[in-house]
């Protein structure tokens, strides 16, 4: 009989001690009269089977046998581990999830006969608040919504555990598992995206290669055009430079023909170098065998032939007389050239034509030409 007693005294103290331990008490001392509670608890203490008082970290004194210290809460921070449990989403995926819960006694006295085996009651409240809150969102918003998730689920149990004494610090979500089939459709998904992205990048940089090479091509054309304009301006400079020049040059040459012409003689000159041009010009056609002549005045041949003949034989005659004025060899003096008042002008002969004209004589530009006033020699002038 002693012995049924002890053992059911036993069992019945293991018993209390598992359940404080699983009401985050630890395992309580006996009362010796004196006690010293460690920091960070909390001891509830019963006499007579009535709760009496909760003793604080420190020197306390009780009465024995009268006094029992009923249950020793822990007023740190308690860690505890959510089993995995399954979840719909508003769309309709099964979920596996699990989690850890972050809490502390607050209030000793709740914490000891406001809910039996506390933490199996946490524990189970929030597997129901997170099932809760998993099935009003989606697949997507849990994995861009899992810290809201989380706040939201600490509200709900911290507002279920107040009435425990309990605070419910946080929560979070450690692991969320996915069906085999969900986890192939979201890595296709993934991996479009990626190509996706990769596509996006690859057009971005051919347009920005096109710009580029558009603009170097505008650029170019650019640089090319101000350099043809530069070449066109620089060259239309120069030809009007140069028939600046040009003209400048002709017009001191009429100066000085000009001038020379204003000079004695100047007039007779400027004849004998027209008529001789003349002849050259008349020279250089008879040359070339393709070349038809047409005279200015084609009723009038004969006085054409005329008018070259009697130029050429007053050329002719004038440098025979320029040789007839050259110095002796035997005394060396100089014989004065011979005087003429006129160069008389060559008569041609007369030629009759089938309209009885009688051919004109023709004046050579020489006509006027006179010898000089000095004695002096040809060669000296």
């Amino acid at each position: 009989m002693f012995g049924g007693r002890l053992y059911r005294y036993v069992a019945k103290d293991f018993i209390k001690h598992a359940v404080q331990k699983r009401c985050f008490a630890l395992r309580t001392p006996r009362n010796v009269g004196v006690l010293f509670v460690p920091e960070k608890e909390a001891w509830v203490i019963e006499r007579l089977g009535k709760f009496y008082k909760t003793l604080r970290p420190g020197l306390n004194f009780c009465i024995p046998f009268f006094d029992r210290i009923a249950y020793v809460q822990s007023l740190k921070e308690v860690a505890i581990e959510i089993p995995d449990q399954s979840a719909i989403t508003s769309d309709n995926v099964v979920l596996h999830l699990n989690g850890v819960l972050f809490l502390k006694v607050k209030d000793p006295y709740l914490a000891s006969y406001g809910v039996a085996e506390a933490d199996f009651a946490i524990t189970q409240l929030a597997q129901t608040t997170m099932r809760s809150e998993i099935g009003k969102i989606t697949l997507d918003n849990v994995f861009k919504e899992r810290e809201a998730l989380n706040h939201q689920i600490v509200r709900v149990l911290g507002k279920a555990a107040e009435p425990w004494g309990i605070e419910c610090l946080r929560y979070e979500i450690r692991d969320i598992q996915l069906p085999q089939k969900i986890k192939e459709a979201m890595q296709m998904q993934v991996e479009a995206e990626r190509r996706k992205r990769a596509a996006i990048l690859e057009s971005e940089g051919q347009r920005e290669s096109a710009i580029n090479r558009a603009e170097g091509m505008k650029r170019s054309q650019v640089l090319a055009s101000e350099g043809e304009r530069i070449q066109i301006t620089n060259k239309a400079t120069g030809e009007a430079e140069a028939v600046r020049r040009l003209a400048e040059s002709r017009a001191e040459a009429v100066r000085l023909v000009a001038a020379a012409i204003e000079e004695k003689h100047g007039a007779s000159a400027v004849q004998l170098a027209v008529a001789e041009q003349y002849i050259e010009a008349f020279s250089g056609l008879a040359k070339q065998t393709n070349t038809i002549l047409l005279p200015s005045q084609t009723g009038d041949i004969a006085s054409m032939v005329a008018q070259a003949l009697a130029i050429f034989k007053a050329v002719d005659s004038h440098g025979e007389a320029q040789g007839a004025g050259s110095p002796g060899p035997s005394n060396g003096a100089s014989t004065s050239p011979t005087k003429k008042s006129k160069l008389a002008p060559p008569v041609l002969p007369s030629s009759s034509k089938s309209n009885g004209h009688i051919s004109e004589i023709v004046s050579s530009p020489t006509d006027s030409m006179e010898p000089p006033a000095s004695d002096k020699s040809l060669d000296d002038r």
